[in-house]
């Protein structure tokens, strides 16, 4: 007599989440089924997942439109473990990552300009659909980006956002080799600012609150230490000449509004630090010397690869703290105490 083989398939063990059950509630482990691709969209073993300051916009729910339970994460590195409908170009086993830059609609009119960076509807892992706080994401292909062999998952992560931040910010400011550059702050955006600033050939001075982080300025790249609690560092600039750009990472309008005054003719504050309350100026600070202020967000994933190659010619490096999946509050919440040093970043 035959026997009949049933084909089992075997039990496939749920992921793990953190997310946000709703606005302003505390992070959640929950477990979930492993989601799958659609047409046009890959699944990715998440590796590591950045903690970005921006998390707070789906953390305190302060982005229209966020549905809940949401999974933060915008700073991505995993594999390709499966490939939806229609998907060539991408193969299973493929390194990637996802950062701001979550897809476009292809349709608007700064898209058909080829302006996919302020896409008028602009997705956003994290907060358009569910980021890198879980061992498995869903991404559509517009938003992936190839990580380079040798940069580890915890080095790439926050280079999907803070690195291609401040790295096409100043590829854009106008700046030329030899430049005054100053970089407001140095943590998270800043110590990143500071390295590919010296990298582009430009002089750079760093401007900080206290001594503590002078030694470490130098060691990243900085010509000059600005102490702004101990000096004045529109002064200090001056002396310099008047800095070209100024690049704005710490979230202080308060503090970007003092420095204006240190550009040279020609200057450009870039703001790349998010802040909610008001820069001031005046209109005369501006006429005078034909200074520009700009804000600048971060970039399109083909931003995203030459940041990463950048960082792999030159040895450009995130400095990390690590937490795992399960202590994403902790993780999340020393991120926004100021103290890491200075990327925070979860493993899976």
């Amino acid at each position: 007599m035959a026997t009949l083989r049933v084909a089992v398939k075997p039990a496939v063990a749920p992921m793990k989440v953190a997310q946000i059950p709703k606005p302003g509630a505390d992070f959640q482990i929950a477990e979930r089924e492993i989601p799958q691709p659609g047409a046009g969209q890959v699944r990715i073993k998440v590796k590591a997942c950045g903690v970005c300051h921006s998390d707070e916009l789906t953390k305190e729910g302060s982005w229209p439109g966020i549905q809940y339970p949401r999974v933060p994460g915008h700073e991505v590195a995993g594999i390709i473990d499966e490939v939806g409908a229609g998907v060539s170009a991408w193969k299973n086993g493929q390194r990637v990552g996802v950062g701001w830059h979550g897809g476009q609609d292809n349709t608007c009119r700064e898209c058909r300009r080829g302006d996919f960076r302020n896409c008028r509807n602009l997705k956003v892992a994290g907060i358009n659909y569910d980021g890198g706080y879980q061992q498995y994401m869903v991404a559509p292909v517009e938003a992936l980006v190839s990580i380079p062999d040798s940069l580890s998952d915890v080095e790439a992560a926050p280079l999907l956002c803070a690195g291609i931040t401040t790295y096409n910010a100043l590829r854009h400011s106008g700046a030329l080799p030899g430049d005054l550059v100053a970089v407001q702050g140095v943590g998270g955006l800043g110590h990143l600012g500071i390295q590919f600033a010296n990298k582009f050939g430009y002089k750079v001075a760093a401007v900080g609150r206290g001594s503590e982080n002078a030694e470490l300025a130098k060691k990243l790249g900085a010509s000059v230490y600005v102490d702004s609690q101990s000096m004045n560092a529109v002064q200090e600039l001056q002396k310099l000449g008047g800095a070209r750009v100024i690049v704005a990472t710490a979230p202080s309008s308060k503090a970007m509004s003092e420095l204006i005054d240190g550009l040279g003719p020609n200057g450009k504050l870039v703001v790349i630090g998010a802040a909610f309350d008001p820069i001031e100026v005046t209109p005369i600070q501006l006429i005078s010397g034909s200074k520009t202020i700009q804000g600048w967000a971060a970039g399109t994933p083909a931003d995203s690869e030459d940041t990463l190659r950048f960082a792999e010619l030159t040895g450009v490096r995130p400095m990390i703290e690590t937490y795992p999946l399960e202590k994403a509050a902790e993780a999340y919440a020393r991120m926004m105490s100021g103290k890491a040093q200075f990327r925070v970043v979860l493993t899976m």
